[in-house]
């Protein structure tokens, strides 16, 4: 291996697929943090490859890499370039708006993220293995962040966001100039329940008894939900589950963003990290839930229901993701964006992280402000959810 900084290049990927599969995940995987599905480069090439996330969806990748002279990969950076916000989750509309009042283009801009994924997760990715590196893991990953600066003066763009990731990864943002944004989410814990009745027991009685009451109208009309995964899942699984995701974004939120290829791709290359709820009633099934496992979580994702069906959604979502993560002795379950119904479900607040370059002076002091303000909101809204928290105190 070369000695020496300059042997150590930032370099551009325009698709996923040139990378090694073995060294993108041999970063993925660097670090303290346990496995995360979302930056495996099966799931990022499954999304590629199957036509979802594509310049012609919005999200052309310009993914960066540290390579040395040899070509081997010391880090990574999962980057898109985009010209609108969908399907990211940490809502910048009003920045945009804003900016372009003024008299300036917000897009196009780079996104690091996981295309439709708000998951929490590395995007600093760096290995920890690699034999006389040449840099650091703290010094590749500041070499990935000021990689994503200069990748976005040379393309002339607005600005450079990273969402979703972890609050280490923030930190590290932050001291190379970026602009820390904070958010929440809602995430069940482990308390090293035995059984679903267990961690009932922890609650108080009223909710208790309201979880209780919900499971019991669901298993009233007949429905069942049970857990699959691996050699568990068919292809009439994935046909049954694209048909009720599909109908649930057409009715709700518009143009669905993954495809019927990415599901095949999934099952291909990840069957076994898949986790899929499927409700069935009289022999068919009417509804399903999408689910990741990890290192020490299970990472809620998408959800579709051929019909209402009162309750279903918080059994296949929220009950039956607790009972496989006790089941499985997983830390946690994240159930995805939204929700303060959640809290009264046992699902607790916690914060989210995001790092934001802008490019222009003015309106990054303006942003800075706004920032400083939202933050403290945040963190007021989540001891206010905290006080409805259902556990027992004491």
């Amino acid at each position: 291996m070369p000695d020496g900084r300059d042997a150590i290049a930032v370099r551009v990927v325009e698709r996923i697929a040139n990378v090694s599969a073995e060294e993108w995940d041999a970063c993925a995987r660097g670090g303290s943090h346990a496995y995360n599905p979302f930056v495996s480069h099966a799931f990022l090439c499954a999304l590629e490859e199957s036509g979802s996330a594509t310049a012609k969806s919005g999200w052309q990748p310009y993914h960066l890499t540290i390579e040395d002279s040899d070509g081997r990969l010391y880090g990574a950076l999962p980057t898109y370039i985009k010209n609108h916000s969908q399907g990211e989750y940490v809502f910048d509309h009003g920045w945009a708006h804003a900016y372009e009042r003024a008299g300036g283009r917000y897009y196009p801009k780079l996104q690091c993220a996981v295309p439709f994924s708000p998951v929490t997760g590395p995007r600093l990715l760096v290995r920890a293995d690699a034999p006389d590196a040449a840099l650091s893991p703290e010094d590749a990953q500041k070499a990935l962040a000021a990689g994503l600066i200069e990748a976005t003066r040379q393309l002339g763009v607005s600005s450079a966001h990273v969402t979703f990731c972890t609050e280490a990864d923030a930190q590290c943002l932050q001291s190379m100039g970026y602009l820390v944004r904070h958010g929440h989410q809602f995430h069940w814990h482990n308390r090293g329940y035995e059984n679903f009745d267990g961690f009932l027991a922890a609650l108080t009685s009223r909710k208790r008894k309201s979880i209780r009451r919900e499971r019991q109208k669901v298993a009233e009309m007949g429905i069942t939900v049970r857990p699959l995964t691996g050699a568990d899942i068919k292809p009439h699984h994935w046909d049954d589950f694209h048909r009720f995701y599909v109908d649930t974004y057409d009715r709700k939120w518009g143009y669905p963003y993954l495809t019927r290829a990415f599901f095949d791709l999934l099952h291909e290359t990840m069957v076994d990290d898949v986790v899929l709820m499927m409700a069935e009633r009289d022999g068919r099934n009417i509804a399903g839930a999408l689910n990741l496992r990890g290192g020490d979580a299970l990472f809620g994702r998408n959800w579709g229901c051929d019909q209402d069906f009162k309750f279903l959604h918080f059994e296949a979502c929220y009950y039956s993701a607790i009972d496989f993560a006790i089941e499985h002795r997983l830390k946690r379950v994240e159930a995805g964006t939204q929700g303060p119904h959640k809290v009264h479900r046992g699902y607790e607040p916690v914060h989210t992280f995001s790092a934001h370059w802008v490019k222009e002076a003015n309106f990054r002091d303006a942003v800075d402000q706004f920032l400083r303000q939202e933050r403290q909101l945040k963190d007021e809204e989540i001891n206010d959810f905290k006080e409805y928290s259902p556990y027992r105190t004491g």
